[in-house]
């Protein structure tokens, strides 16, 4: 991983395809909120596998939880869709078979050249792409477990939502007086077009698959 892939560094905002064929910046995945990103080998690869199954599970609480989740893979638009498929995950996968983002990030996994993979990372990031942390996980248990990712996100919500202590004496005033600046969804003006469907910019042609 480059060395500037830091806590605190601007991920890089990626577009590419995703399993429907259109393309997609993970700044408009993101939205305002805290995401998950997963730098996957692909669907043959069990740890995969195994680690997105888990992730299934996760990704019911975080839809309550306003935040996103994204696997981004070096398979093809079809590859990608069966491993989706297969592991039961409603979240958008993100198809780089030209592998832009491995050698961006300069994390090809040279021990394994027939696949030419990434090495798997996965990554918490704060709103704006900010980087909260970075688990590699060539090996398994390298990877975050559910609760690992839990504890990231409730570090990440208490920094970025400032209704966290909706107790405090400040909070309760400003409700009182009809301010609600401070309380989800902030400033609806920001959240409903990141909310809103996806228009034909961002509906291009795939990448060749």
């Amino acid at each position: 991983m480059r060395n500037d892939i830091a806590p605190g560094a601007v991920f890089p905002d990626y577009e590419l395809s995703d399993h429907g064929a259109k393309r997609r910046k993970l700044s408009e995945l993101q939205g305002p909120d805290p995401m998950i990103l997963v730098l996957s080998r692909g669907g043959f690869c069990p740890k995969e596998r195994r680690q997105h199954e888990g992730l299934v599970q996760l990704h019911r609480e975080l839809e309550v939880a306003y935040c996103r989740l994204v696997t981004i893979t070096t398979d093809t638009i079809i590859e990608t869709n069966e491993f989706r498929s297969g592991v039961g995950a409603h979240w958008p996968f993100l198809s780089d078979p030209r592998r832009v983002v491995q050698k961006d990030l300069d994390i090809a996994e040279y021990t394994d050249p027939l696949h030419n993979p990434m090495i798997p990372h996965t990554l918490v990031l704060e709103p704006h792409l900010v980087v909260y942390k970075v688990y590699n996980g060539y090996w398994f248990f390298g990877r975050p477990t559910i609760e690992d990712l839990r504890q990231d996100l409730r570090a990440v919500l208490r920094k970025c939502r400032p209704d966290w202590d909706i107790t405090s004496s400040d909070l309760k005033a400003a409700w009182q007086h009809g301010d609600r600046r401070l309380f989800h969804p902030y400033d609806r003006t920001y959240e409903q077009p990141v909310t809103a469907p996806l228009r034909d910019p961002l509906n291009q042609q795939d990448e060749g698959n």
